[in-house]
Parts: C-alpha cells; structure tokens; sequence
C-alpha cells in the first residue's frame, strides 16, 4: 500500500503534555522502531501491534500509536528525540507492507 510517511518525535510541543505515552497506552522509547497509524488505516487492518515494513528503512516497525482524525492514508514513524532525523525525514510517499492478522471470529 501506498502512504504518506511523516516523522514525529516523543517532545511536548508535538504531541501533548505526556509524549512518551501513545494512543493504546504503550510508553515510546527512544530507539524503538513503532509508528503512528491514520485511523482509516486501522480499518485496513494495521490494529495495534501490527508489524509492518517501510520501503527504504530497514527492519520492522510496530503499530503503537493512532494519529488525529483529521489525517488519512498516512503513517508517522517514531524518531525519538532526534528532531533532525525528523526533519530530514520529511514527508514522503513510501509502500508499506505486512500480514494481516487472522480474525478468530
């Protein structure tokens, strides 16, 4: 799939009074490899946890944080507190790939 890439950081001014904690209640740690998904996206199957795989990163990134709903078809990779990393990032189109989880219903 196709997505719009961003970059975000575990600071206040980007996220909110707590910016280690995300969405799902998991606390982020700089040098993890997680991401933030758009809402739609989770509809698409990329539910916390999610294991995925961004074109031109290496390695595996965690689904672990939801980004507002005003954003769709995106993603935002976690980056710490490396706010040049972040900015070098960017925002990029870039495919995503995983496996979706089989429902047990």
């Amino acid at each position: 799939m196709t997505v719009k890439a961003s970059a975000y950081n575990s600071l206040v001014a980007q996220t909110n009074a707590n910016p280690t904690l995300a969405a799902w209640g998991d606390t982020l740690k700089p040098g993890m490899k997680a991401v933030a998904v758009s809402r739609d996206l989770i509809k698409e199957g990329l539910t916390h946890n999610t294991l995925i795989e961004i074109e031109g990163l290496p390695g595996q990134y965690r689904v672990l944080d939801k980004m507002n709903k005003r954003w769709t078809r995106k993603i935002d990779i976690y980056m710490g507190k490396d706010v040049d990393a972040a900015r070098n990032w960017g925002v990029r189109e870039v495919e995503i790939r995983w496996t979706p989880v089989e429902s047990d219903m």
